[in-house]
């Protein structure tokens, strides 16, 4: 339980992570629809391989594309790219790198749809029993009325009555899994050699200050957003609750109401100004429109000099008789 806390600690602790994440539940998802998909080939010479290519190549582009719905990257990407330039350069660098990240992540689970066809071999098997070459193997049925070609197409169906006494199909079978095996497993090589080795090489070509800045910026574009965002929710839900006080309190303007202060309510006035700091000054829907505006087509430039270096307030902290007995800033 607690190994699993952990992950979900892991996966939670920013939006990489959670990308990460859900590259990795695609990837399972993809194991289990297809572990779950009942494939059925024709046994038909001209729809073999065009429904096993189907069901080999439609589900990855699926799933790549669903890859890329759900990775934030691709907003974040899609806003740096698309936004005017205003009081921020834009930089190539970043949008490239979270592009890269988003290809990366959107190919995992495709990558690990076409390895588990290959390396589970039927697909194959449908796709290519009818290039097999018959002379390679014995006991083909050959009273059955039937040409080569549509024998060897029916090979993936091994219920069919013209295989029951004999073992062509199980050969042929064998046969075309060995290559279909043969294939996933050298396309996962390939991709932990060129892996391996961009790991290796990169760090050669590559200026590693450049790297630590673009993935430095890539992630204060995402935080940004994502802060943004949080403050804009902060700010509706604060305007809403002060457009529904005012509304029932201009229902009710007529009628004044005498009663007792309760005790609990120490200072009503310096709450009301707390709730009116959180409005940050927005009180009309033209100046949240300007705003918005104003981010957009203008976001602030890279320079937060000014507040890092505002004057802090000084606290004083004294005795009854007015002594001092520390302070703080």
């Amino acid at each position: 339980m607690d190994r699993l806390k952990l992950v979900l600690q892991y996966f939670q602790s920013n939006s990489e992570s959670i990308s990460n994440g859900i590259c990795i539940i695609l990837a399972l998802v993809s194991v289990k629809l297809y572990t779950s998909f009942d494939f059925n080939c024709p046994c038909l010479p001209q729809y073999n391989k065009l429904y096993s290519l189907g069901v080999m190549i439609v589900p990855p582009i699926v799933l790549f594309f669903l890859g890329v719905l759900v990775n934030r990257h691709t907003g974040v990407m899609m806003d740096e790219w698309m936004r005017p330039v205003g009081n921020r350069s834009k930089n190539p660098a970043v949008v490239k790198y979270l592009f890269s990240a988003m290809i990366q992540r959107a190919l995992l689970a495709p990558m690990v749809w076409i390895l588990v066809t290959l390396l589970d071999g039927k697909i194959f098997i449908c796709a290519f029993s009818v290039s097999v070459d018959p002379g390679l193997f014995s006991g083909v049925p050959n009273n059955t009325g039937l040409d080569v070609i549509k024998i060897l197409a029916k090979v993936p169906c091994k219920e069919d009555i013209i295989f029951r006494n004999s073992s062509f199909r199980k050969a042929v079978s064998r046969y075309v899994r060995c290559y279909s095996q043969a294939v996933g497993w050298s396309i996962l090589l390939f991709l932990i050699v060129l892996g391996a080795m961009g790991r290796l090489i990169k760090p050669c070509f590559d200026d590693h200050a450049t790297f630590l800045q673009t993935r430095y910026w890539s992630n204060y574009l995402d935080v940004e957003q994502k802060l943004f965002d949080e403050t804009c929710v902060l700010h509706a839900r604060d305007f809403a609750r002060k457009c529904v006080v005012q509304f029932f309190e201009d229902m009710a303007e007529g009628s004044i109401l005498h009663l007792p202060h309760p005790p609990f309510i120490s200072n009503v006035s310096q709450r009301w100004e707390d709730e009116e700091e959180k409005l940050h000054g927005i009180t009309k829907q033209e100046q949240m429109d300007k705003l918005l505006n104003k981010w957009y087509y203008s976001k602030p430039e890279l320079d937060v000099t000014r507040i890092a270096h505002r004057p802090k307030p000084c606290v004083t902290w004294e005795d009854p008789g007015r002594r001092t007995l520390y302070s703080d800033v």
